[in-house]
């Protein structure tokens, strides 16, 4: 006997779902399939490399890459480059986003109709690159690591997610707040931020993952090259190795272009995929939740 409200599945619908599952899961795996090949790349000896084109399981492990690319003497400046833009640019831009879109969102607000479009237009026509390196110049910014952050300080795409989930909040909150004596930063601070944590975790990684990929902002603003952030720093190194196959350096024979590629996709990755987990069960929440009110 069945449950009541429970409606057999029928053998088409098994069937449907069996093979559902079995497109997914070929998805996956095509999907999964070329970063197993950069991983195991990474890891193959100097003759695999060269007598497979595609490696999977590497027969022989080798860390010659990792030394060749470690080797370098600024890597480690460009890992604190890289590090450091990253987490000062994240807190600025989730700053800067959060105070305006807040503003933003609030009816009452002069001009915020005028506001808003303009951080529409600008997700649609943007300067340029001579102008916004023009502008850069003006202000003083060349060769400074505060080019790499202010000039995309705020993302438009970021800002209307987060004006959007602001707007969806409840208009009584900011009244209860102001008749308990609270006044507009006060209620931003302690009423809005703490409920838009989802949105705020969300936004974090987006501008998190831009700020750690920089590298035509610092080809363009950053002269000094001991100033590189480590995606410079790392496409330096594979110029370099590809003129210098053969040659012998600090760790004996440098490895094939291939190989430190691999190498160089693998540790350019590695920190994304590693701080991922942390505001994975907040992604989906705070992207829905800033995107479902116009």
């Amino acid at each position: 006997m069945s449950k009541p409200g429970y409606r057999k599945e029928s053998f088409g619908g098994h069937v449907f779902n069996a093979v559902n599952y079995a497109l997914l899961l070929l998805i996956a795996l095509v999907c999964l399939l070329p970063f197993v090949n950069v991983l195991a790349s990474s890891f193959a000896s100097t003759q695999e490399v060269v007598e497979k084109k595609f490696v999977l399981f590497p027969t022989t492990f080798s860390l010659d890459a990792y030394r060749y690319i470690l080797s370098t003497p600024t890597i480690f400046k460009g890992l604190a480059v890289s590090v450091g833009t990253t987490l000062a640019g994240t807190i600025v831009s989730m700053a800067l986003t959060a105070l305006m879109a807040y503003g933003l969102s609030r009816k009452y607000l002069y001009g915020r109709d005028f506001i808003n479009f303009v951080v529409v237009f600008s997700m649609l026509f943007s300067g340029g690159m001579i102008p916004t390196f023009l502008v850069v110049k003006a202000v003083g910014l060349i060769d400074s690591y505060w080019s790499l952050i202010i000039p995309v300080a705020i993302n438009a795409f970021n800002l209307i997610i987060m004006r959007n989930f602001f707007q969806a909040l409840p208009e009584g909150l900011e009244e209860s707040a102001k008749i308990d004596g609270s006044n507009d930063f006060g209620v931003f601070l302690k009423i809005m931020m703490p409920l838009a944590l989802p949105s705020i975790a969300t936004l974090s990684l987006f501008y998190a993952v831009a700020y750690w990929n920089t590298y035509m902002n610092a080809i363009l603003y950053i002269t000094n090259s001991a100033k590189w952030p480590l995606q410079v720093l790392l496409r330096q190194i594979v110029i370099v190795s590809s003129g210098m196959q053969g040659e012998s350096t600090s760790v004996d024979v440098i490895p094939p272009a291939q190989t430190i590629k691999m190498a160089v996709i693998v540790i350019a990755t590695v920190p994304m995929l590693i701080a991922y987990p942390f505001v994975q069960k907040h992604f989906t929440k705070g992207a829905l939740l800033g995107a479902v009110k116009g």
